[in-house]
């Protein structure tokens, strides 16, 4: 066994545990790792805010189903961080933080730079540690990641003061993981599987309720199979956009708030939903008490605590998605022909009420020659991508167009901020994805105000030319609070208005990247193709109409039989 340093400890655990890239920014308190950086073959994204090494982080772990690795300094490098740690608890997203802290002697002493940040984000971490002994450090890095992608996946923070980096130990990797209180479990029970088969084929308006767990988990093909096998109708969550093909003709559109109609109406009529790694959550649910009154539930997700929790769960099977989906597909393929095609025909009227629905209210928007439509933009992007791209998205109006009007071919290909509503999240999760998959064309639609949250990360993307393509939809306005004021507040528009912009193809070119500004219809596609043949980062910059809405609508607090399909006057 050799001897080496904290750092020298902490790079060769990262490298058996198949890091290959780190999103980071150094500081006094991580010194040692960063020399030793220079000895490693591990790749190293050095970003300009602490923040946008999360958000790649999470991209990162998005796009590729790894774990994402951030590295900062102590203090305010650490505080930084907060917010994208944060927004990967709420999405379940695996990734492992490093902090640097102060030396041992000096912590709780008010020394430079420090922060308790083990404290901060204890509640908005799976786990946490703060590492005291160097003979602990490879045990804990080697469970840090061992924690983030087991399970119901999640961010760790580790805290590793600055001696500890400098001190030496002989160096012994822990081939195995073995934490008393940690035991996910994997497989699920075989007879809760069954009686969820059951449920399934003894109902007539059954629907499947797919979320980010399914993506997480690699489950694609397994919910695909099923669905077909049994013609079972299926809506996605937002974090589930990518789960199932948006082209099928089972696919009903996304679930909740500015879901489609035939998805939400389809989901409150429901006699049986066949939740997949899904949380029911408030943005799907709308008013709880009112939420599917005539629906029995089976849940199935890997985290215990997510069952039954919003609402009572009659058939709960706690297990990976694609060990549970798996087990389940052994059993349909046991079931005589008979049994499958007498199901068909059972359903066969729910179907037919669907078709109805969705003859009544498609997904669709009235398009404009008098100037450009948000919508239209996000449709052209798949054009011109040939569908066959990867979209992360910021928060806002700009969202939930590029939500609903989704229809990439690749799988993991839709990355966006859930839970938390993170703006400032998609630029820089962008970055991360196209670190990860580099050979898929990644875009990331934004908004104004989103944009500016994170634009810094400009630089990053030119340094390490990460050719992002990134879709400003800029209405000059805080799009999403500014409906609700529409709506709800009689058009007070109360802080708003973003005055005072700054011209965003200027600002690319001024980080040595290309920029475009689109004030035109006609010029949307011929942008959209030269962005295509540009080998490095592009911003444009689209002018579109200013009070365009998102709909559809379920106000917020209202039931899903309230969705509003138009605008009020129409």
């Amino acid at each position: 066994m050799a001897e080496m340093t904290g750092a020298q400890i902490f790079i060769e655990t990262l490298r058996r545990e198949g890091v290959d890239t780190i999103f980071g920014y150094p500081g006094g308190a991580v010194l040692y790792i960063y020399d030793e950086l220079l000895n490693s073959d591990i790749r190293h994204i050095l970003v300009r805010h602490e923040q946008g090494a999360v958000h790649m982080a999470e991209g990162y772990a998005k796009a590729s189903g790894k774990v994402g690795v951030a590295l900062v300094t102590s203090g305010p490098g650490a505080t930084n961080t907060v917010t994208g740690i944060a927004d990967a608890y709420m999405d379940s997203v695996p990734i492992v933080v490093f902090t640097g802290q102060v030396p041992l002697p000096l912590i709780g002493n008010d020394a430079f730079q420090e922060a308790d940040i083990v404290g901060i984000t204890r509640p908005c971490t799976k786990h946490n540690y703060l590492v005291k002994d160097i003979n602990d450090l490879a045990r804990i890095i080697r469970q840090a990641f061992f924690i983030a992608k087991t399970g119901r996946p999640g961010p760790v923070l580790v805290d590793i003061p600055k001696d500890i980096t400098i001190q030496k130990t002989e160096y012994t990797y822990p081939e195995e993981v073995r934490l008393r209180s940690y035991n996910p479990t994997v497989e699920g029970h075989m007879g809760q599987i069954k009686r969820g088969l059951r449920a399934i084929l003894q109902s007539r308006r059954p629907i499947f309720y797919v979320g980010g767990g399914t993506v997480y988990s690699s489950a694609e093909e397994e919910v695909r199979a099923l669905a077909e096998k049994l013609k079972v109708p299926v809506a996605l969550t937002l974090m589930g956009l990518g789960s199932f093909p948006a082209h099928h003709p089972q696919f009903l559109g996304m679930l909740g708030m500015h879901g489609t109609y035939t998805a939400n109406t389809t989901m409150q009529n429901a006699d049986l939903i066949f939740a997949i790694g899904s949380r029911f959550d408030d943005r799907v649910t709308g008013r709880l008490k009112d939420f599917a009154p005539h629906a029995s539930f089976v849940h199935v997700d890997i985290d215990p605590s997510s069952i039954g929790k919003n609402v009572i769960t009659d058939v709960p099977i706690v297990g990976d998605i694609r060990s549970v989906l798996r087990s389940l597909w052994r059993l349909v393929e046991e079931m005589p022909k008979s049994e499958v095609a007498a199901f068909h025909k059972q359903i066969q009227p729910w179907w037919d009420q669907i078709h109805t629905w969705n003859q009544q209210h498609p997904l669709k928007y009235e398009d404009s020659e008098e100037g450009i439509k948000a919508q239209y933009v996000v449709e052209r992007i798949y054009d011109v991508a040939d569908e066959n791209l990867l979209v992360t998205t910021d928060v806002g109006q700009h969202q939930m167009w590029a939500a609903q009007y989704f229809r990439s071919k690749q799988k993991k290909s839709f990355i966006t901020s859930g839970g938390l509503g993170t703006m400032g999240f998609g630029f820089p999760a962008a970055i991360g994805a196209k670190v990860a998959r580099p050979d898929v064309p990644v875009f990331c639609i934004s908004g104004d105000g989103s944009f500016l949250m994170n634009m810094q990360e400009i630089g990053t993307a030119v340094q390490y030319n990460v050719p992002v393509k990134v879709a400003i939809l800029n209405n000059f306005y805080l799009g999403m609070v500014r409906q609700w004021q529409e709506l709800f507040y009689q058009r007070r528009y109360s802080e708003v208005v973003m005055k005072a912009m700054p011209d965003f193809s200027k600002l690319a070119e001024a980080f040595g990247a290309k920029g475009f500004t689109i004030k035109k219809k006609k010029d949307v596609v011929p942008v959209l193709k030269e962005a295509m043949k540009i080998d490095g980062p592009v911003i444009m910059d689209f002018h579109v109409l200013r009070e365009e809405n998102v709909y559809p609508m379920i106000p917020a607090g209202a039931s899903l039989s309230e969705i509003v399909v138009g605008p009020p006057e129409k």
